[in-house]
This record gives C-alpha cells, structure tokens and sequence, in this order.
C-alpha cells in the first residue's frame, strides 16, 4: 500500500496558504454588492464551465433556498448552466462560446449581476456573457483563480483565488459561497 501522506499534507499546506491570503475587503463588498441585489429584487445570472458549472448551480442553490428561506425579500440567482437542452442548441447552431451570451440577451438589465466563474479568467463562452452584461450596465462580478484572466480586466467586483492549481481553486470557489451563506445566515 502506497503512502499519500506527504501528497495530502502538501496539497493542504497549499490551500491553507491560499485562504489566509484572500483579499477579505473584496469579499466584503461581494457580500454588499449581492445584498444590494436582493434588496432591489435584481436577478443574478451566475455561470461557469465544466466543475465551475456545479459551483454555479450550488450558489443558486444556497442563495434561493439558504438565504431566502424566511426572508421577506428574496435572492433571484439564476444558473445559466442549468438548462442543458437549451445550451446544446446553442452549441449546436450558433456555436459553443455562446451558451451563456445568448441566454441574457435582451434579458438582463442595467439593474442586474452577472456572476462568471471562470478557473482562468479567460472562458471565451464566459467572457462573450460579462461582455454582453456589462454592454447593458450590468454589475460583473468575476470569480477566478490563476492570475485572473481577461474576466479580472472586465469584473467589476473579483473574488480571486492567487494560485496556478485548479483544483484549489475550484475548492475555494466554493468556500466563497459556503463563507457568504454562513455570513448572511448567521
């Protein structure tokens, strides 16, 4: 039997790292920003690639349902990964980097978030979708890792993971969520 130890202890060594270095002022106003939202009754379309998809869809889970529930205003977060039928026809006839873009077309307003997730920073499909949002005057708020891509020039609010492992990205993507529920539940 091979020993995993040293392997397990690194990996965790990085992500401990990584979250006692989060810019926690940039998350404060994340929090700000989407308490705004709900305050006006903004819709939240929220988006990601690949396991950025299922931190989208979990975000709308927490924030529909965690948040809101016995809350008098509630979130409107809505997963533009959910509807897979619809995406495959985009994909199939207009092309697979505009799967999130045309479902806010002409549907997401100046008063809106539009939520990317993007590892990289540079999902074309992802970029296409905060392009279009912030064409509209919508809020982008972009959550990335690595060095932040395209998507941290274009973001207007960013939740940054500083690290070059997808994986502790993608773990902290989640932590975001997880961190802001408890913040808003508690």
């Amino acid at each position: 039997m091979k020993d995993y130890t040293k392997q397990i202890s690194d990996y965790i060594d990085q992500e401990i790292k990584i979250l006692n270095n989060l810019d926690y002022k940039a998350i404060g106003m994340v929090i700000n920003v989407l308490e705004e939202a709900r305050g006006r009754s903004a819709t939240i379309y929220i988006c990601g690639n690949g396991g950025s998809a299922s931190t989208a869809s979990h975000f709308v889970c927490d924030f529909n349902k965690d948040v809101s529930l016995n809350q008098e205003k509630k979130y409107k977060f809505l997963s533009l990964n959910d509807n897979i039928p619809y995406i495959l026809a985009i994909a199939n006839d207009c092309g697979y980097e505009q799967i999130f873009r045309l479902q806010i077309e002409e549907k997401i307003h100046a008063d809106d978030i539009s939520m990317c997730i993007s590892g990289s920073g540079n999902s074309k499909n992802i970029l296409l979708a905060a392009e279009y949002a912030k064409s509209v005057g919508a809020t982008i708020i972009g959550v990335t890792g690595f060095g932040g891509g395209k998507l941290h020039k274009i973001a207007d609010y960013h939740l940054h993971v500083p690290i070059g492992n997808m994986q502790i990205t993608e773990d902290v993507h989640m932590i975001f969520d997880h961190l802001i529920i408890w913040i808003l539940t508690h």
